[in-house]
């Protein structure tokens, strides 16, 4: 696959960061390849067709161009659209933090195909769910599967919610900038 030039992939966009006046660096959480970056070129002009598709949390289908060290993102087709995330922040955070770990706690270009669909369906589920409780009981699933299936928790430990951020910062090195977000906004819930 590395030896083709244009290739397809679906992936769910974790983060973005501007690069110059009209593009965006993403980086995708995908299915094939792990976590990779790509390049958006041109993904900010007001009229491009792709920026809709390339919104954080999306889960989409890519067109990218080999090119050195950064691919190039051709063509974009959102499967599910991250706009739908926008309604309500507390759900948002939740989004943000689910994707924030999986940045952090993955290397890149390392395949994690069940971690893949860890995401997906805990992203879907915050969708299809409407109460912070849901919300708080999805995000504790969740991030002991991650913590599991990583091997960074045996299967036999549980953590409390209050214990996870602590837990994790100490694994990553670095502090969690979405965690107090999400404890002051599921506070005022």
């Amino acid at each position: 696959m590395k030896d083709q030039r244009v290739y397809t992939i679906e992936g769910i966009v974790l983060k973005r960061r501007v690069a110059g006046e009209e593009d965006r660096i993403l980086t995708i959480f995908t299915k094939q390849r792990g976590k990779i970056r790509v390049l958006a070129k041109g993904i900010r002009r007001i009229h491009s067709r792709r920026a809709g598709h390339v919104e954080v949390f999306s889960r989409v289908i890519l067109t990218l161009h080999s090119h050195g060290s950064m691919d190039i993102v051709s063509e974009a087709q959102a499967v599910i659209p991250g706009s739908l995330f926008e309604s309500d922040a507390s759900r948002m955070a939740y989004a943000y933090c689910m994707s924030e770990l999986v940045d952090q706690l993955l290397p890149d270009h390392q395949e994690h195909v069940d971690i893949f669909f860890l995401l997906a369906d805990g992203l879907t589920g915050l969708l299809r769910e409407d109460s912070v409780d849901a919300w708080q009981d999805a995000m504790t699933y969740f991030i002991h599967e991650l913590l599991w299936r990583l091997g960074f928790l045996p299967q036999s430990r549980h953590l409390s919610l209050n214990s996870m951020q602590s837990y994790i910062e100490h694994i990553t090195e670095r502090r969690l900038r979405t965690w107090p977000l999400l404890t002051a906004l599921t506070a005022r819930a």
